[in-house]
């Protein structure tokens, strides 16, 4: 399609963050959305570039702010090429925005990754797949005991000289660290000032931490129940009487948002139900925390990066440490927002709210992307009825694999 040829997409439920509008009709120029309602409500450009959903669903690309890889690649691999085969391989699933995410690692992996992603940024061109939004600096400020699957030996406690260098590479948009380390409130305060999204993971923190972290600008919980604080955890901590954990501060607290990866295998339906109905759509999102294994066949794969990250085991179903917990996911957002409609009350709009509008928002880019809007990159997903991904239009820009990338 020419740059400056119109898109129509039509035949098809279009689907908005509060609402779907039948037999609807998306029309892009330009890049940018330029009309969107029901058939025969908007007159169609002449000479624009029509596309037939099928009777299926029209809905936005997905948005996913923690991502680790995918296709045999991790983002930690430091590279352009791993950069590029992780995004392609979630722009298969939907997802037109990403948001690279660090592991725990050597100073010298994470600029690594964080260069690479910067070069790739730069070049915006929809062959690479998912547009990275900014980068989640994710490790490695993690509490010892909940390293989880990332390396035990690149996890440290946050460095002011190591995180502001990162910080002044303006690549970054959201910031983690572990509540309870030493210097975690200041690492809020500069991530805060600066307008990111600053959020408490991989954490045994208390409530009386969790409170002291609010207070310096942290405002988000990542993947809910994983790798976070309990009330018996902190009990084993601080001893009686039993304190509040990283939990039931994100309850309490309405300005709190959180994350739920719905794989089927990280959370029951029960948790996922329960987090969706307390946290409601505006504060709650789905990511994939996926890794190298999504679209790869089952077998034993590094989690980070290349050359040392921490082996892990997939099933082709989860990522997993034999003998232990979890190891993120493998599949993408498109399989997180179909089970959220079938496992949770979550309706089409609020599944796909979650996985698009909400980290938008959080992020603060919902006046750019995140959901079906007059003004907004043409960012469009056509859908199969059982909420397959047909079709992926990045900028307007239909997104297709190039040859002798992994299927």
């Amino acid at each position: 399609m020419k740059s400056e040829q119109s898109l129509v997409i039509q035949n098809g439920t279009v689907i908005l963050p509060d609402r779907v509008i039948q037999r609807g009709i998306v029309i892009c120029q330009h890049g940018r959305i330029a009309g969107v309602g029901e058939r025969g409500s908007i007159e169609i450009p002449a000479g624009a570039n029509c596309v037939d959903a099928g009777g299926g669903f029209i809905g936005p690309g997905f948005v996913d702010i923690h991502v680790h890889g995918g296709a045999d690649a991790d983002f930690m691999d430091g590279t352009e090429e791993a950069v590029g085969q992780v995004a392609r391989a979630h722009a298969r699933h939907g997802t037109t925005t990403i948001f690279p995410t660090t592991t725990t690692g050597l100073p010298e992996q994470i600029f690594a990754m964080l260069h690479s992603c910067q070069a790739v940024k730069r070049s915006d061109a929809v062959s690479n797949g998912a547009r990275i939004g900014g980068v989640h600096f994710y490790g490695p400020y993690f509490a010892e005991a909940k390293v989880g699957c990332h390396s035990q030996s690149g996890r440290r406690d946050p460095d002011p000289e190591e995180y502001l260098r990162a910080f002044d590479m303006d690549i970054i948009r959201v910031a983690t660290c572990a509540a309870e380390l030493p210097g975690a409130e200041a690492f809020y305060g500069e991530a805060s000032r600066r307008g990111y999204l600053v959020t408490c993971g991989h954490s045994d923190a208390s409530w009386s931490e969790m409170k002291r972290a609010f207070e310096s600008g942290m405002r988000h919980v990542d993947h809910f129940w994983c790798a976070m604080s309990s009330v018996p955890s902190i009990r084993a901590r601080f001893g009686t009487p039993s304190q509040g954990s990283m939990e039931q501060f994100v309850l309490m607290h309405g300005e709190m948002s959180t994350e739920v990866i719905a794989d089927g295998c990280h959370l029951a339906p029960e948790l996922l139900e329960f987090a969706f109905v307390m946290k409601e759509p505006s504060r709650l999102c789905l990511v994939t925390d996926a890794n190298r294994a999504l679209d790869m066949p089952p077998g034993n794969y590094r989690f980070g990066p290349k050359e040392d990250g921490e082996w892990f085991q997939s099933d082709g179903k989860v990522g997993f440490i034999p003998g232990g917990g979890l190891a993120s996911s493998v599949v993408g957002m498109d399989t997180m927002v179909r089970n959220m409609t079938r496992m949770t009350s979550a309706s089409l709009c609020e599944a796909v709210r979650i996985g698009s509008l909400t980290p938008a928002e959080r992020v603060g880019m919902e006046r750019e992307i995140g959901s079906l809007e007059v003004g907004k990159r043409a960012d469009v997903l056509v859908l199969s009825k059982e909420l397959g991904v047909k079709r992926v239009f990045i900028g307007g820009v239909e997104f297709t694999t190039p040859q002798g990338d992994n299927p």
